[in-house]
C-alpha cells in the first residue's frame, strides 16, 4: 500500500488530506489531514486499505511531505561503506546520529530553498524509515513490528555550517531545505534493498543499491528506541551512499536554478528546482 499526505484548495481553503494511491488514483482517507496523523490510529492499516473518500488524479497531484510533521526526524551519518571512504573515515562501532525538525522538510515536488547565507549546498540521498508503532527498548529481531514503511529522503547538507564545529546540526535542518516522498510504502510492498540514486541536471551523482548499509533499518529502530520511545510518524533518515558533491574534486555543491532528482527504485522520486530563497 502506498500512502500519501495530498494538498487541496488554496488561499484560505487551503488544507491537506492522507490519501491512498490505486494506480493513477489517490483516494482520500477521511478524518487525517495526512500521513502521520493516519500512523496515530492503531488501526491505521485497515483504515486505511478501507478508505473511499474523494479521489484525485495522480498526475498533478500537488503533494506535501509525506509525513509533514514527524515528532522525530532521527538522522544517522556514516552509514554506507562508500560514503564513509569517500569522507575519510573509519567504519563506526556504532551508528552516527543527529537530527532534523519538521520545518526542514517540503514536498517531493518543491522547489528547495538555496539560502542566502550558505553556497556549498550539498546532496545526500537516503532511504527513510517511517514507524509506524510506539516502542521502547526494541529488540532488533521485533524492530520489523514498529516500522509502518519506507520512503525516500534527501538530507540537503549547508557544508560551511555543517562542519563550522564538531556537531553537524547546524548544517542539516535548514528552513524548506528537505524533500521527503512522495510515499509511505507500507514494509509489505518494500524491502531494502533496490538501487537509489541522484542526479543533478539529468546527471548521475550518486548511484548505490540501499541494502549496501552498515547498520540496517531494524538495527537502527532498536538502537535509536534504547535511548527514546519511538512514537509512530516518527523517521530515521538511514544515511547516505558515496557521490556527494563534497567529496569531489573540484567540490560541487547545487547552485540555482539547477534540477535535483533523487529515486529509490520501488518507493519513488523526488524531483526538486533550486530556487534562491528570498
Amino acid at each position: 500500500m502506498r500512502l500519501l499526505t495530498l494538498r487541496t484548495g488554496s488561499g484560505d481553503t487551503a488544507s491537506t488530506t492522507a490519501v491512498r494511491q490505486d494506480g493513477d488514483t489517490l483516494t482520500e482517507i477521511p478524518g487525517f489531514p495526512d500521513v502521520g496523523a493516519l500512523l496515530k490510529d492503531p488501526a491505521w492499516e485497515a483504515t486505511a486499505k478501507a478508505a473511499n473518500g474523494a479521489t484525485h488524479p495522480l498526475d498533478g497531484a500537488d503533494l506535501a511531505a509525506v509525513v509533514p510533521f514527524p515528532g522525530k526526524i532521527i538522522c544517522v551519518g556514516h552509514n554506507y561503506r562508500n560514503h564513509i571512504k569517500e569522507m575519510g573515515r573509519d567504519v563506526p562501532e556504532y551508528p552516527t546520529l543527529f537530527a532534523k525538525y519538521a520545518e526542514s522538510l517540503i514536498g517531493p515536488n518543491d522547489d528547495l530553498a538555496l539560502p542566502q547565507e550558505s553556497d556549498t549546498v550539498d546532496w545526500e540521498a537516503e532511504l527513510a524509515v517511517v514507524i509506524g508503532k510506539t516502542g521502547r527498548r526494541i529488540r532488533e529481531e521485533e524492530a520489523a513490528e514498529h516500522i509502518a514503511g519506507y520512503s525516500v529522503l534527501n538530507d540537503i547538507s549547508m557544508r560551511d555550517y555543517q562542519f563550522r564545529t564538531i556537531q553537524w546540526l547546524q548544517g542539516k535542518t535548514w528552513e524548506k531545505s528537505t524533500p521527503f516522498g512522495p510515499a509511505v510504502v507500507t514494509k509489505d510492498e518494500f524491502t531494502p534493498g533496490p538501487l537509489m540514486t541522484s542526479c543533478v541536471d539529468a546527471e548521475v551523482q550518486q548511484s548505490t543499491p540501499t541494502s549496501d548499509l552498515v547498520f540496517t533499518p531494524e538495527f537502527l529502530v532498536s538502537y535509536i528506541s534504547t535511548i527514546i520511545t519511538l512514537n509512530p510518524g516518527d523517521v530515521i533518515a538511514t544515511g547516505t551512499p558515496g557521490g556527494v558533491g563534497h567529496a569531489q574534486d573540484p567540490k560541487c555543491y547545487l547552485q540555482e536554478g539547477q534540477v535535483l532528482v533523487t529515486t529509490i527504485e520501488g518507493l519513488g522520486q523526488l524531483k526538486n528546482r533550486v530556487v534562491k530563497e528570498a
